[in-house]
C-alpha cells in the first residue's frame, strides 16, 4: 500500500499542466499514473492524414514531460474507491489519496460499431484518431482516384468534435489539387443535425460544403460496416420507421465512437443519468466532483456540457489546480472555467477558421486581429506551426496564453 497527498489519472495535456501546476507549490507528494510511454499532441492528427505533416512531429517521450518532483507510476487504473480515497492499478497496486484528479482522456469503443474494425483491417478505411492510423488515412487520399469517399462523424461525444470535417475538407482540396475532384463523389455522413452548433461559425462551414459539392447527410448514425462488400450503413435519426440507409464506399475515414475509460464510466464517480452520464460527475464551473468534494476531473473525461477539445483541457487543467489548493487548505473553490473551447476548423490546404465558443454558446473570439469568421492563411500557419510549438513550449509547462489556448 503507497499514499500521495495527491494523485492525478491520466499524464496527458490536462494531466501533465495539473501535475506542473501543483508541482510549483510544493504541497505534498504527487503521484501520477499514465501507462504509455509517449506523449502525443493530437490535433496535429488531422494534418498527418492530410499529408502536411510528419507524425513523429506529434509524439515526444512521455518522461519528458513529467514535472520534476512528480513521481510518475507507469500503469493503468483500474478502479477508484472515492469513500477510502484509493486507487487501484493493474499491477495490482493501491494508492491511497488526500485530493484525486482524473484526467485519464477518452476511450475508443471500436466494436461499438460492428464491422468498422474488419474495414480498416481491410484497408479501404481509416481514421484520424489514432497515431498508427493517420498515416494511413492519407495513403488513402493520396492514392484515391475516383468514386465515393465517405466521412463519417458520431452524434454522440468524441474528443475533437471537428476532426471528421476537417480530413473531408483537406480531402477535397487535395482532389481539385489533383483534377479528380469531378470524378470524386463526396459524401460526409454525420449524426449531427448541422455542420457547426453555432450559426456564426455554420455559415463559412456550409459554404466549404457547397464549394467542394459535398453531399452532406445529417441526423444520419454509422451503425455497421460491411467491411467485405465496402458498404456503410446508417440510422436516420427522426424518422419514423428507424430508416436504415447504406451507402457504398470506396474509401472510408470513420470515427470510432468514444466514452469515459471502462472504470470511470463504470464506476462511483460516473454521472448516472441525462445527457452527461458516464462521465465524471463534476460542477461544469469549478470541476469539483458533486459527492465527493476532494476529487476533481480535467480534460475529455469531465462531465462538462461542451465538446471535449485540446483548449477545454488547457483550461480545465488551469481551474482543477487552483481549486483542489483551494480544498486542501479549507477554502471554497473560486476558480471558474467558463466552458470556453476552440476548434481550429482547417478548411483547405493554407485556409482556416478558428471556432471559439464558451458555455453561452455565442462566439469569443480571442486572436486581436481579422475576422474571426472568415477562413484565414494566418490561422492555418497557426494550426501547423504555433499551436504546435506552444503545446510543447508553453501550455505543458503550465503557463496561460494571452490569447488562442
Amino acid at each position: 500500500m503507497a499514499a500521495s497527498r495527491i494523485v492525478i489519472i491520466g499524464g496527458g495535456t490536462a494531466g501533465i499542466i495539473t501535475a506542473r501546476l501543483l508541482a510549483r507549490t510544493h504541497v505534498g507528494p504527487i503521484t501520477l499514473i499514465e501507462p504509455s510511454d509517449r506523449h502525443f499532441y493530437q490535433p496535429l492528427w488531422t494534418l498527418v492524414g492530410g499529408g502536411a505533416v510528419r507524425p513523429q512531429a506529434s509524439v515526444r517521450a512521455e518522461a519528458q514531460m513529467i514535472p520534476r518532483g512528480v513521481r510518475w507510476l507507469r500503469e493503468r487504473v483500474t478502479d477508484i474507491d472515492p469513500e477510502r480515497q484509493r486507487v487501484i492499478t493493474s499491477s495490482p497496486a493501491a494508492i491511497d489519496y488526500d485530493a484525486l484528479v482524473i484526467a485519464p482522456g477518452i476511450q475508443l469503443n471500436w466494436e461499438a460499431i460492428p464491422g468498422l474494425r474488419e474495414a480498416v483491417d481491410r484497408g479501404d478505411a481509416s481514421t484520424n484518431y489514432s497515431f498508427e492510423l493517420a498515416p494511413r488515412t492519407w495513403e488513402l487520399i493520396r492514392n484515391f482516384k475516383g468514386g465515393v469517399a465517405l466521412f463519417h462523424m458520431p452524434g454522440s461525444p468524441i474528443k475533437c468534435p471537428g476532426a471528421p470535417q476537417k480530413i473531408l475538407y483537406l480531402a477535397a482540396d487535395h482532389f481539385r489539387r489533383r483534377g479528380v475532384l469531378p470524378g470524386v463523389h463526396l459524401v460526409y455522413g454525420s449524426g449531427t443535425a448541422s455542420i457547426y452548433g453555432a450559426p456564426q461559425y455554420a455559415a463559412p462551414l456550409n459554404a466549404v460544403l457547397a464549394r467542394y459539392g459535398v453531399d452532406a447527410r445529417f441526423n444520419h448514425e454509422l451503425v455497421e460496416v460491411h467491411a467485405q462488400r465496402k458498404e456503410a450503413v446508417f440510422q436516420v435519426k427522426g424518422s419514423a420507421s428507424n430508416e436504415r440507409i447504406t451507402v457504398a464506399y470506396d474509401m472510408l475515414h470513420a470515427v470510432p465512437l468514444q466514452s469515459a475509460p471502462d472504470f470511470i464510466r463504470r464506476g462511483p464517480l460516473a454521472a448516472t443519468e441525462g445527457p452527461l452520464a458516464g462521465w465524471v460527475k463534476v460542477d461544469k464551473f469549478t470541476l469539483q466532483h458533486a459527492d465527493y468534494p476532494n476529487v476533481f476531473a480535467a480534460g475529455d473525461v469531465a462531465g462538462t456540457p461542451n465538446a471535449k477539445t485540446g483548449a477545454a483541457a488547457s483550461r480545465h487543467a488551469l481551474v482543477a489546480a487552483a481549486n483542489l489548493l483551494a480544498f486542501l487548505r479549507g477554502q471554497e473553490p473560486v476558480a471558474r472555467y467558463n466552458g470556453y473551447i476552440a476548434c481550429p476548423v482547417v478548411t483547405a490546404y493554407g485556409r482556416m477558421l478558428l471556432c471559439e465558443l464558451d458555455y453561452s454558446g455565442q462566439p469569443t473570439p480571442s486572436v486581436p486581429f481579422g475576422n474571426p469568421f472568415r477562413e484565414r492563411y494566418d490561422m492555418w500557419l497557426l494550426k501547423k506551426y504555433g499551436l504546435p510549438w506552444l503545446y510543447w513550449h508553453v501550455l505543458l509547462r503550465g503557463r496561460k496564453l494571452p490569447f488562442v489556448h
